[in-house]
């Protein structure tokens, strides 16, 4: 049996008050914080795209001189791949190998050079039905902590598993300043970023994480995302249609600032360029007030 077999869902000291109605989360220990980066959480709908605009954003930021960490934070530990080209080990996979004692591990053993120096990492999940996503994350930052990554970071991204939003893949929101939501123009995609909504409201109340926007993704239009937005307090912060040439660099384990030139790829390459610009300059926090599932439901009456 391995230590993530017996891991608790909650650890530490339960905060006061608690995060959200029903809900008990913990208090990051002060030697899991990150200090000095500029930190965002991207969450969304499975299948929506995030860490495609996860990997473009990061590589975007790497375009503009800033010095990058992406952590995929997903089990299927393909976050990151269009950056590195490869499926990389996980952090779990790495503790593992050393019996869970990280003190033996160097920065090799679970930290990938990626494109423009973008730095890698997956950080994995526990065994299905076992453990916690959020011990997996705290793990991860801690040793990249430990062996001084964080010192020199400008931004660290964290890609974080489909719309899941229990307390343990909704971690990251405690060491993000600034969440993004990815989003189509659909009622399924709505939904879960309203629920994401709630979510990052609920962790507001006790650390700084605040919502930045929201990112129209594999959609021809964004009337029912910019309807819903203005209901409840949200702001579209770019738009990435259901373009060929992302779909093409998926494929070609690719990110879009490798991919052949083109009129079109131009445009896409400086849309996410512009976006890593207002990220980096500072967005201000929005006061969103998400639906109630039941009027959501009403609201979103598609015809």
């Amino acid at each position: 049996m391995s230590p993530l077999d017996s891991i608790p869902v909650s650890i530490g000291k339960p905060t006061t008050p608690p995060d959200g109605e029903g809900s008990l989360q913990v208090h990051l220990d002060a030697e899991i914080q990150i200090d000095k980066a500029k930190v965002f959480a991207v969450y969304g709908k499975g299948g929506i795209g995030k860490s495609t605009t996860s990997s473009n954003l990061s590589a975007a930021f790497s375009k503009l001189g800033k010095r990058v960490i992406q952590i995929g934070c997903d089990p299927k530990h393909d976050s990151t791949f269009t950056l590195t080209k490869s499926l990389v080990p996980t952090v779990i996979d790495a503790l593992e190998s050393v019996n869970f004692h990280p003190e033996e591990l160097s920065i090799d053993d679970f930290v990938y050079e990626g494109y423009n120096g973008v730095m890698c990492v997956e950080a994995g999940g526990p065994p299905a039905g076992t453990g916690c996503g959020g011990y997996v994350v705290g793990q991860t930052v801690k040793l990249l902590k430990q062996h001084h990554l964080l010192d020199d970071a400008d931004v660290v991204i964290f890609d974080v598993l489909g719309d899941v939003v229990c307390g343990g893949f909704a971690s990251p929101l405690q060491h993000a300043e600034r969440a993004v939501v990815v989003t189509a123009n659909d009622f399924d995609s709505i939904f879960a970023m309203n629920r994401i909504a709630s979510a990052i409201l609920a962790k507001s109340k006790n650390y700084g994480v605040r919502l930045a926007g929201v990112i129209a993704n594999r959609s021809k239009d964004t009337d029912e995302i910019d309807r819903f937005n203005e209901v409840v307090g949200l702001r579209r912060l770019a738009h990435f249609p259901d373009l060929d040439v992302i779909r093409r660099s998926r494929l070609k384990k690719s990110t879009l600032f490798e991919m052949p030139p083109s009129p079109e790829l131009e445009l896409v390459q400086q849309s996410y360029l512009d976006l890593a610009a207002a990220l980096w300059a500072g967005t201000e926090p929005l006061p969103v007030e998400p639906m109630k599932d039941r009027d959501l439901f009403d609201f979103l009456g598609f015809d």
